[in-house]
């Protein structure tokens, strides 16, 4: 697989200084044919693997009595494929007033996961951490429109919560807990308040356009319970009491905003529901209000599935660039003329990064757009993407390449053996990624040169969604995009840095 360039023009290079070096690797490199096929290779696998994928996703969803296309994502205000259902108790607000609200009380069910299959396990008494219930406004009951709500959860203290993706933390406590919500305007404020006299403001929201009339009241919901591979049915019950509405004084409406029928198109599934006790409104709800992750369609991401794969030939060709050299005992016996070990060394680890990628960057540039029109053209719904996202996604994937082939150089270049350093490469790289895939050791995706895939992430993570265990379902990862990318750069960085410390100690000749 090598090829490797005479001592004539290594002099040469060696005389005329850092750029001629790099030419001279180039060459070397483009004319060993098993280099270009390899790459070339890793280009191919991950695309055919994406496309093939993406040829082949088809998703179905119950119409009627029978199955047919999944509708596409609910998108709400900011572009983000959200959910939203929930139970509502409202009254309509003309122009500015408030609601305040005790919640005395929230209680739960949650569906228990089938241990044989076919037969239902029942349910249970609980309460899911990120069930909700409190006080909400919003321009209308149309599913995906603006809205500010205060609130308790299950197990995350007392929030408040605007437009599906922004959430703000108000105290921890959990329990019966006063709530306030007030319209000034285009300006919405949240209260708390522990005794109904004293109130702690939990953040305030300026719409840039609230119509004169928006509804106003009472809501629970709560997101499914978290399986191992998806979420199972959940439902909330709030009490709430010691009701006073400002500005608003017809009757209560109830309604049950974004439940499912079922085959009979008639029939609700897991339906919400209100009862009216003295001065007490026991409102009952499922669902959730806040961004769809896995719900919310394919993700661009998926289309880069082979790309551990592909990346796998990568390694293979940084290695052996280097080790092609170091076996034919080329380095330490040039010609006195010829360049340091040192610059040879950096000169290698900027050639292969550099054809590294551009290899991730035609990888992903062909099968992320191309495997998304695959997956639009079998109707599948998709994950909204903006032209920022998608270009973070291709250019991203090239950066990780190009990280992970200098890492290799460096590996390389340390244990000077070709097949060691191969599977330490693997061992790096590939194999926590493939751990974290399968929901096994996610927390490696954190600590390892594997973090760097996080920058393909096309779904953002938010604090106020349950995470899905599995990352070929969530598609999270520990990291942010870049924090991850920068992971990998830094151990490509640091082995790299050690291997040219050490041969610098190393005599040209």
């Amino acid at each position: 697989m090598s090829q490797f360039t005479p001592h004539r023009t290594r002099q040469q290079a060696g005389r005329d200084g850092f750029p001629q070096l790099l030419r001279a690797e180039w060459t070397r490199f483009r004319t060993g044919l098993g280099w270009v096929l390899t790459m070339a290779a890793s280009v191919l696998v991950t695309v055919a693997l994406g496309l093939l994928i993406a040829g082949g996703a088809r998703t179905a969803c119950a119409i009627g009595a029978g199955e047919g296309p999944c509708p596409p994502p609910l998108v709400g205000p900011d572009g983000t494929a959200v959910r939203d259902r929930y139970y509502f108790v409202h009254q309509p607000l003309q122009g500015n007033g408030s609601i305040t609200a005790r919640v005395s009380d929230m209680t739960g069910q949650v569906r228990l996961q089938d241990t044989v299959p076919g037969v239902h396990a029942g349910y249970k008494e609980a309460v899911v951490p990120w069930a909700k219930a409190g006080l909400l406004v919003r321009q209308s009951l149309k599913r995906g429109t603006p809205y500010a709500a205060v609130m308790i959860t299950g197990a995350h203290g007392v929030r408040m919560q605007h437009n599906y993706v922004h959430d703000v933390a108000g105290s921890p406590v959990q329990g019966p807990r006063w709530l306030r919500l007030t319209r000034s305007d285009d300006t919405i404020t949240g209260y708390e308040s522990g005794d109904g006299q004293r109130w702690t403001e939990v953040s305030t929201v300026t719409f840039t356009w609230l119509p004169e009339t928006v509804e106003i009241g009472l809501f629970a919901t709560a997101p499914g319970v978290q399986w191992e591979t998806a979420k199972a049915f959940a439902q909330a019950t709030a009490t709430f009491d010691q009701i006073e509405l400002r500005g608003a004084n017809g009757s209560w409406r109830h309604d049950d905003v974004g439940v499912t029928m079922k085959e009979d198109g008639k029939t609700p599934h897991h339906p919400g529901g209100v009862v009216e006790s003295g001065d007490k409104l026991i409102v009952t709800g499922g669902g959730d209000i806040g961004p769809a992750t896995v719900e919310g369609g394919m993700r661009a991401d998926f289309t880069l599935i082979g790309g551990a794969l592909g990346l796998i030939l990568v390694l293979v060709v940084a290695v052996t660039f280097f080790t092609a050299e170091h076996r034919r005992g080329l380095i330490g016996t040039s010609p006195p003329a010829a360049p340091h070990p040192a610059r040879l060394l950096a000169a290698q680890a900027a050639v292969i990064g550099a054809v590294a990628f551009v290899a991730g960057l035609a990888t992903a540039g062909v099968v992320v757009p191309a495997g998304l029109a695959m997956l639009r053209a079998n109707q599948n719904p998709i994950q909204p993407i903006t032209l920022g996202t998608e270009l973070r996604v291709i250019f991203g994937y090239a950066a990780l390449t190009a990280a992970a082939a200098v890492l290799a150089v460096g590996l390389a270049a340390l244990v000077k053996r070709a097949i060691a350093a191969i599977g330490l490469a693997i061992a790096l790289v590939v194999v926590p990624y493939l751990l974290g895939t399968a929901g096994l050791a996610p927390w490696l995706l954190a600590f390892t040169p594997a973090a760097g895939f996080a920058i393909t992430q096309s779904v953002p993570t938010f604090a106020h969604v349950d995470v899905n265990p599995s990352l070929l379902l969530g598609g999270h990862y520990p990291l942010p995009p870049w924090a991850g990318l920068a992971v990998t750069c830094g151990y490509a960085g640091v082995a790299l840095g050690v291997a040219l410390a050490a041969h610098r100690r190393r005599p040209p000749g």
